[in-house]
Order: C-alpha cells, then structure tokens, then sequence
C-alpha cells in the first residue's frame, strides 16, 4: 500500500484545515518545496499537494505549485479547482504525476471520462462522502450523487485512482470504522486511495489489509508528528511472504 504524504497550500504556506474550513486553517512554519523533499528523503514514492486558493479560482500558488512539482524528486499528484480541461492539461504538461478531480466530474462526467482516455493513469476521482451525500466544491455543496453510484458512472474509465474521503471522519476527527471506504472499495473497479481516516499508524495497519485499498493520503498527523512519515512507510510494506525450508 502507498502511503502519499499530503501537503495543502494556502496563501504560499502549508495548512491543514480545522473542521475542513478554508477560513480555519492551522499553519505550519515550514518551507513547502524542503517539506516535500523531505517526503522524497524519507522513501515516499509520490505525494499528494492539494491547493486550497485554487478551489475558489485563484492562482496565487502558481509559481509555489511549479516549484514543487520540479523540486520534489517525487512523483505530485495535485488536486484542487480544477475545473476545464485547459486547467488540467495545463497541469499535466507542466510535469504532475496526476491530476484529482472532483467537482468537475459531478458536473461534466463524459468530459472527465474523455480526460481519462487521453491520459491514461493521470487522472483520479475524488469522492468526498459527508452523511452519505458526494460534496463539491471544497466540500461547500451536496451534490444528487450517492457515492456508489457516483464511482459506478466511472466503472469504464481508466482512471489511475479513486481518492474517497470520509468527511465525517476527518472533520470530526473520530476513529473511522472503515465501512464506508472498505464498502466503497469493493464494488470499485479501480484501486482506492483513502482519505480522512489515519490519526496513527494502526490506522494504516487496519487500511492495508481492506481489498482494494491501493494507498492512503496524511497530512495532518504528520504534520503534528503523531507519527513520523518513515514509520507510517514501515507499517504499508507488504510483510514477507513466509517461505518454506528445504534440508
């Protein structure tokens, strides 16, 4: 299981959010582009780098962005207010590994799916499930979609990954007992990446026996060192397969 240590950008610094609120952001004192070489050192093999400006239009992040992406020394898989296909090819041909989508799949599904065609293990669905609804715009909206039905209009896509975030669980920052990704997961077609649910490295012990669960996304917990990203890594190894002795 991949672990994608997670950054999230606002104003040019490195936040998380407190209650998923982009007005409550907790910031943190570091230097994005060393934090992400930082993941590179520590063995990670992506990232995951969400602009929080850019879900309300802006582009503030721009040049912040560009930089990482050039700097990491790691793959970037970048989400947040991608809204065209211009946008996301922008992105793309400016060298990140993936691009995460959401709110324009609710709204324009054939043309995420197209995207998908074009650029085979590029593009990843994000479904953000609060109270059994898929959320939209930063989480701001409800959309009509439950969110099997949601992943299931993307069944032929060859999307490169489905990123589904317990809402519930990482505003509440609860213990998530894992029926909704693991549920969701198992009738995907595509490998999951989970999302809102790691408060501590049994967390990720627990996500990494769920079927079809290909990788989980932190930021949070490692930014306020409950676990150090090395150690989550040493939890995600597939354990040795036991191998019989021959005399």
């Amino acid at each position: 299981m991949l672990i994608y240590p997670t950054m999230q950008l606002q104003r040019g610094r490195c936040v998380t959010l407190d209650r998923g609120r982009l007005d409550a952001a907790t910031i943190w004192h570091v230097d994005p582009v060393e934090t992400a070489h930082g993941f590179a050192a520590a063995g990670a093999e992506w990232m995951h780098l969400t602009d929080l400006d850019a879900v309300d239009g802006r582009d503030d992040n721009a040049a912040l962005v560009d930089g990482i992406i050039r700097a990491a020394g790691i793959p970037v898989q970048l989400g947040g207010g991608f809204r065209s296909r211009e946008h996301v090819e922008h992105w793309i041909d400016r060298g990140a590994g993936r691009i995460v989508i959401g709110t324009l799949a609710a709204i324009e599904p054939d043309l995420v799916s197209d995207l998908a065609r074009r650029h085979p293990d590029q593009i990843v669905l994000a479904v953000d499930v609060w109270k059994g609804q898929v959320m939209t715009e930063g989480w701001r909206r409800a959309s009509a979609f439950a969110p099997d039905t949601f992943i299931a209009a993307f069944d032929e896509a060859p999307l490169a990954g489905i990123i589904v975030t317990d809402i519930d669980a990482d505003v509440e920052e609860i213990e998530a007992p894992l029926g909704l990704i693991s549920g969701l997961a198992a009738r995907a077609r595509t490998p999951v990446i989970a999302s809102g649910v790691v408060r501590s490295v049994d967390d990720i012990a627990r996500l990494k026996y769920v079927h079809n669960i290909s990788g989980v996304l932190i930021g949070r917990a490692l930014f306020r060192r409950d676990f150090t990203l090395g150690e989550a890594l040493a939890v995600a190894r597939p354990e040795p397969e036991p191998v019989a002795g021959f005399r």
